[in-house]
């Protein structure tokens, strides 16, 4: 089956960040954002999340019953629940996840705006939209002030900060409601240092590798259901499955709503 430019370009870069995030530099960092997630999960209770990233899930604490995961193509997918689409073309009905984590995407896709708007199209208005980030000024980020570094995950792409998207998502009707620190290490080491990880997330500071923002919806914003802006998705049946994956999921909806 052929594929898309975007989606082999979409398929290496995912291959790229699959590779770093199973490092040791990634598990470290992974780890680091787990622990900042956990407290999210403790008071999520809903029947449908997605993530869309490149490492292995970190939401799979959640008490959540059908955890999607997402790949830009069959073959990188990894689970049968798994969502095969372009990352700004989810094929879900609005309103529908009460928990969407976008983990370090926003940095390279080439279209962030659209693919935040369909993060947001899709949370429920009680919900959550987690958004993890590199943070421009960290350790980390030292390392991006070789040049050919740019070009490797995960210094490459375009990292802002939690103020810039705070901006983004007020543009999509969305408010941040916490923005927590995670990844703290010394210059040239691993974020494995439990004294400074413990330091830095019991003060909050803004030093660490990355950032989580917790985002919902603006509840003075909400809309009657049925008024939503609809966004166009130019790829259709071309996405390999996941047409079909969002029309079982609109089935299961309907049963579990008949079992009410």
């Amino acid at each position: 089956m052929s594929t898309s430019p975007t989606a082999d370009s979409l398929a290496g870069l995912v291959r790229d960040g699959r590779r770093f995030w199973a490092s040791p530099g990634g598990q470290a960092v992974r780890q680091a954002e787990r622990a900042c997630l956990g407290p999210v999960c403790e008071r999520l209770f809903g029947a449908h999340s997605l993530e869309l990233g490149m490492a292995t899930s970190l939401a799979d604490m959640c008490p959540v019953r059908h955890a999607m995961r997402w790949a830009p193509t069959r073959e990188l997918a990894e689970h049968p629940s798994t969502l095969v689409c372009p990352p700004d073309a989810l094929p879900l009905p609005d309103d529908c996840l009460s928990l969407v984590v976008v983990h370090h995407l926003l940095e390279v896709v080439p279209d962030p705006h659209h693919m935040l708007q369909e993060a947001a199209r899709v949370t429920a208005d009680e919900g959550f939209l987690i958004i993890f980030g590199w943070m421009p000024l960290s350790s980390a980020a030292l390392a991006r002030a070789w040049p050919p570094r740019r070009r490797r995950l995960p210094w490459r792409g375009h990292w802002r900060t939690p103020a810039r998207l705070r901006d983004w998502l007020a543009f999509v009707d969305f408010e941040i409601e916490r923005v927590d620190y995670c990844g703290f290490h010394l210059p040239g080491s691993l974020p494995r240092n439990a004294m400074l990880e413990t330091l830095g997330r019991r003060h909050n500071l803004p030093l660490g590798d990355s950032y989580m923002i917790q985002a919902r919806r603006r509840p003075q914003l909400v809309q009657p259901q049925g008024t939503r802006l609809s966004f166009a998705r130019p790829f259709g049946g071309s996405a390999l499955g996941a047409t079909r994956l969002g029309q079982r999921f609109e089935s299961e909806q309907e049963r579990m709503t008949e079992g009410d």
